[in-house]
């Protein structure tokens, strides 16, 4: 095989314009998202009924489903919250070591 000649994945995906870009990319995580907010959506018309909720002295009354969607919501946020202070942690590592 000689210099100019293509590898196989280059042969087979060079010229197709059937092989994958940022705007099909972006498209799959557009039906990614609808097929997540369609769930999500299904989760609250099921579970409506309301419960009663305590948090540090405050007691009040919520449905179900937006309690356990904004706790989801919180608890993701304070996992980013700590990744993103371990990767500044890790950051500042590297740069003292360089």
């Amino acid at each position: 095989m000689s210099a100019e000649d293509p590898t196989p994945t280059e042969r087979d995906t060079g010229g197709s314009p059937l092989r994958g870009s940022r705007t099909s990319g972006t498209w799959l995580a557009v039906i990614g998202m609808l097929v997540v907010l369609l769930l999500v959506a299904v989760f609250i018309i099921q579970n409506t009924q309301s419960v009663e909720i305590s948090f540090f002295g405050w007691t009040g009354e919520a449905p179900l489903s937006a309690a356990l969607l904004i706790a989801t919501v919180a608890g993701l946020f304070i996992s980013a919250v700590a990744g993103a202070l371990r990767i500044l942690q890790l950051r500042r590592r590297v740069k003292r070591a360089m």
